[in-house]
Formats: structure tokens, sequence, C-alpha cells
């Protein structure tokens, strides 16, 4: 072959350095598209092969990542369909850079690598963000090809000339730059490979690594063992996700999670595979992992894939927000390796993707409670938050998991939605017609509250998660101008569901007043507001309740709910004292001394009942508790 110089066919001298700069927070993913096409070339001679094309030996498609710490180099190495002289000239030096105009002019602002890899053609030339000269060494499928060389120092001067190679494939060789020593680290290269080819169809080989096999028995007759070299296969070349799920077990989908996260120490609930082929091209498996009982939206742990290449763990734009709880991996060759925010969310594949994932995860889910109502509802506690999570944030899942989605009463008894309006709708409607659902944040604190409710015969639903606040109102959204969540300590039972009877006072008008100046005195505190109110006898002296209205704003508040002004306001609580209750008839006989003591100790053990009762208070109360006894 006659050696040959010649220019880049660009329009502009400066590509090279604007590669560099813009690209180089991302350098690592040089390997990643040098690789990606080291692994093409090896899946195009299997495809001719297979097409009667290439009569040849396919022989061993084994890609090698080679490095020479002394030579500064880095090496790829494939054995794929290889390349003519006059197949670089146009592939590398024409195609690769027919772009190069338009991308100089959108891309001036580039921020993210994957904005520009990949877009024109430029995967190749990521190459020069590391290195200060590449060459390739190539030898072509075709009978009679002959080898060929070419060599770019990163300027748009290039030669060509008669290639080494006497197989059939490629090497491209980086001759590493300063600014990039940190790539001629065997550890940094191990971790680049692991990151992004983990599970590429064609084996990728870095050297070497050690292995101990057991080797024979001692004198003892007990195993003894010797260290091996063996090739370092970094990859996993036929993932779980890329089988047919007929073909798998429970225990390969176990087994492929622990792959995928080796320090885990739970297994997952259950799983969820992925294989669709129209209107867009969609393989993969979600794993539900347990849960904690916190709002923690885990990131990064959905792995994004195109055609076994690692992207990124960035997937916001196509998982719907709620599943980023779950974990696993997506593959999809219809989003290309220069992923970018921008290009996610304008493109139509990711919105069709996005609503496809919804739709597998409510069926799945669906299914599951179907076949196996009690092994759901003992996953519940698990999988709940994101189940109400994805009902307040997505309305096509709403829609499907009304008719799975549980109610946990304070008895851990469970019910849907149709099945809890059912057993209450008859005995918890107040006078004027209204379903009232009871429930406790916190059953513990809330657990005088509760006796009283039960006591009626009324039933407590438990709403303890991060988000029950929000889906307390979820729920009276979907049930209708009729239903209404009311927190079990919002007010004392008898108001809570009002109903026609009424209690009679037992106190005169006089009585009453005397009664709540005397409370207002003990208690001399500007946030709570003291009523008399006529109760059952054998209910509480004292009641400290919050509206029902103002607390949940507040709390919605707390966990950024678009309530924020009421987040501001002060606490204010009203006192309810039972004008019926022996304790008030007996405080109203006494003298004015021994009243207050025990209207503020019926206050107090209010406060502690609720929590509420810290510090001196708490001191005082004690201590006059003591002097009663």
């Amino acid at each position: 072959m006659q050696e040959e110089k010649g220019t880049i066919s660009i329009h502009t001298e400066n590509i090279f350095p604007v590669i560099k700069k813009f690209l180089y927070s991302d350098n690592e993913i040089f390997l990643r598209e040098l690789v990606s096409n080291a692994v093409d070339a090896s899946q195009k001679i299997k495809r001719l092969s297979a097409l009667g094309q290439y009569n040849g030996q396919v022989g061993d498609l084994t890609v090698d990542v080679k490095l020479d710490e002394t030579a500064k180099t880095i090496t790829i190495s494939d054995n794929g369909i290889g390349m003519t002289a006059e197949e670089i000239k146009k592939y590398i030096n024409q195609i690769a850079f027919s772009g190069a105009t338009e991308f100089m002019e959108k891309f001036k602002e580039a921020n993210d690598a994957n904005e520009i890899i990949g877009r024109f053609g430029l995967g190749f030339y990521s190459a020069f963000m590391v290195a200060d000269r590449v060459e390739i060494d190539s030898l072509s499928y075709q009978e009679g090809a002959e080898p060929a060389h070419w060599t770019c120092d990163g300027s748009t001067s290039y030669e060509i000339s008669t290639g080494t190679r006497t197989t059939r494939g490629t090497d491209v060789i980086l001759h590493i730059n300063e600014e990039s020593q940190e790539f001629l680290n065997k550890q940094r290269l191990q971790q680049i490979l692991d990151k992004y080819c983990k599970f590429l169809p064609v084996p990728i080989r870095f050297g070497t690594k050690s292995k101990t096999e057991e080797d024979g028995q001692d004198a003892d007759g007990k195993p003894q063992y010797k260290t091996v070299e063996v090739d370092n296969i970094i990859n996993n070349t036929q993932p779980a996700w890329t089988k047919s799920p007929a073909d798998l077990t429970d225990q390969d989908y176990l087994d492929f999670y622990h792959e995928l996260y080796p320090h885990s120490m739970d297994e997952p609930l259950f799983w969820i595979h992925l294989n669709v082929d129209y209107p867009f091209n969609l393989t993969g498996i979600l794993y539900f992992p347990k849960i904690k009982n916190e709002m923690e939206i885990q990131r990064n742990k959905i792995q994004l894939y195109s055609r076994q290449v690692f992207i990124t763990d960035e997937v916001k734009d196509i998982v719907p927000e709620f599943l980023m709880l779950l974990q696993g991996v997506i593959d999809s060759p219809d989003i290309p390796l220069n992923v970018s925010r921008s290009f996610l969310q304008a493109d139509s594949n990711v919105k069709k993707i996005n609503n496809y994932i919804t739709k597998k995860v409510a069926d799945k889910l669906n299914e599951i409670f179907k076949s196996d109502r009690k092994g759901f509802e003992e996953k519940w506690k698990d999988i709940n938050l994101f189940i109400k999570y994805g009902m307040l944030s997505d309305e096509k899942f709403a829609e499907k998991a009304n008719d799975f989605c549980l109610l946990q009463n304070v008895d851990n008894a469970y019910f849907t939605f149709k099945e809890y309006y059912e057993k209450v709708k008859d005995i918890q409607v107040d006078k004027d017609g209204n379903i009232v659902y009871l429930y406790t944040q916190d059953k513990a604190q809330q657990d005088s509250f509760i006796a009283a409710a039960k006591a009626k015969g009324y039933d407590v639903l438990d709403f303890e998660g991060p988000l029950d606040t929000h889906f307390a109102g979820y729920v009276e959204q979907k049930g209708g101008e009729k239903i209404q969540m009311k927190r079990v300590d919002s007010d004392v039972i008898d108001k809570l569901i009002a109903k026609d009877e009424q209690v009679e006072l037992a106190l005169s008008e006089e009585e009453t007043k005397k009664a709540a100046e005397i409370f207002e005195k003990a208690i001399s505190r500007a946030d709570m507001k003291v009523e008399v109110d006529a109760l059952p006898e054998n209910d509480l002296p004292v009641s400290i309740t919050m509206d029902e209205f103002m607390r949940r704003m507040k709390d919605m508040a707390k966990t950024g709910g678009g309530m924020g002004f009421y987040g501001t306001l002060p606490d204010n609580y009203k006192v309810t004292v039972n004008g019926n209750h022996p304790l008030v008839k007996r405080i109203l006989t006494s003298d004015e001394a021994e009243a207050s003591q025990l209207a503020k100790q019926a206050f107090d053990l209010a406060l502690l009942s609720r929590g509420l009762l810290t510090g001196p208070e708490l001191t005082a109360f004690v201590k006059r508790s003591v002097e009663l006894i």
C-alpha cells in the first residue's frame, strides 16, 4: 500500500480542542465508546456469517483491553469485521465529522458529554480526550484485503499506510497524554470496564487475574490449593434480562439481583420482567426492594442500558418518579448512547416507555393481589410507600391501584377501598350523613383516643406512614363528597362523629362559666382554648385536640406539600373540659387553691397523654402528683 498523508475533511480546525474542553469532565467514557465499537465490529462478523456473506471461521470474538504502563498505551483489540484503508478514510476521516460544523454551532455551550458523544459520530474521537496520538491497525474480513494502518495526533492531519495485522479485526492504540495518566492504572481501567461494560454481549478480557483452585491433597488427606492465572473476563455476556422469562428460575432472578447489587443484604420482594418490541424496543428487570418506612427516594438504583452498554443510572425521565424506589435494569436500543436530559424530555419513545413501565408495574401488583392476597398483605408494609406515592403522583397508576391499594387498621386487618366503605358506612355516619374514616398517625401516643373510638364500636385506620397525611386527602377525594377523614385525636369522639342524640350537660350556665374560668386561669396559655362540653360521664375529664384541617395543613407543610404558609403558624389546641365528669363537680366545690391545683393536674394529665408535657412543666407535674398522693 502506498503511504498517504491527508487532512480530515472538516470545516474548522479547532474541533479537537473543543472536544477536549467540553468532554474533559466525562473523559472516562472514551473506554465505553471504543469497547462498544469493538463489540459492534465483532457482532457484525457473526451476522455476516449467519447470512452466508462470510464463509471463513468466525473464531474467538473476545475483545481485549491491554494496558502497557511503560509505553503509556491502552490498546483495544477485536476480531471483528476489520476495515480496509478506504473504509478507514470513509468512516474515520469523513463520516465521523460530517456534522462537525453543525456540532460547533449547536453544542458550544454543552455541559454534558453525553449531549455530544455519539450525536455526530464522534464516539471514536472521544479517544482524543485522553490521547495525544491514536493509531488504528486493521485487517478487513474481505477476501484479499490488505492490512491498513492509520495514525493521527489530534490535529486535522492523518497518515495512512500498510498495517501489520495478520488476522481479521482491529487494534486501536491510544498514546495517553500527560493530563490523563490516571488511566494508566490497572484498577482505574477495571473500575471503568465494570461500570460500562459489565453486561456487553461479547466477552471483554482485561489481562489476567489470580484464582485459587484445588490441587489434590496433602499428606494428611486434606485438600490443598494452588494459585493460577486465568483470563480476567469482566462481563456477563448473557445477563438475565436478555433471556426469556420461561428460561429463568426464581433463583436466577435472585442471583442476578445480587450481581447488580453485591452489597445488598436483603432479598427483593418480587420482580417484573419487561419485554416489548412494539411500538418501541425495551427489555429489563425491575426489582421491588424492601423499603424502610421513611420517605427516602433511593436515586441511582435503576440502571439504563442501550444494547447492553451501560449509559446512566440517572433515569428520572424514563422511569416514573414514584418508581425510582425500585431497582434493576432497563435496556432499550431506542435510547441512544448520547442520552441527555433535553433529549429525554423531547423524545416521544421515552414517554411511551414511561407509560409502559407504569402499566406493567400496576398489572403485576394487581396480579399478585388477586392470586395471593395473603402474601400481598404480608408485603404491604414494604410496598405501600411507593404504591401511595404512585397514586398521589400518577393518575394512570392510581386508576389501577384503586383496586389493590389496602387500608390497614390498628388491629392489622386489611381492606380495599370498597371493602372499608362497606365496613363503616352504616356505623361511622354522622347526623349530616357524612361517613367518617377515623385514623391515627401515632398509635402509642393517641391510644386513649383510639380506645374511646373503639368503645363506641368505631374502627380506626393506621396512617403512620410518611405520606399518609397527603394520602388521607386522596382517600377523601376518591371516596366522594360524603367521605371525611378525621384523625382520632382531632376532637373528642362525640364531636368527631356527631349524632342526633345529645348528652345533657349536668352544669348550670353559671357553673359552666365558672369551670371555664378556673381552667383558663390554671392553664394560662394563649395556645390553649378552653371549652366546657357535655360528654359522657365516663369519658376523660380533660381532652386536648387540634382541629383536623389546621393540623393536616401543618403536617403537609412539614413534608413539602405546598402548604408552607400553614407551617409558619403557631400550634393552637382546644382543651375540652367534660362538664359531666365527677372531677369537674369536685373542682367547682373546692376552695380556690385546691380547685386550681386539681384543674392543673387534670390538664397536665391530658398533656401527658399527648406527649406534650416536657421540661419544667413535667417536673412540676411529677412533684405535684407526689404531693397529691
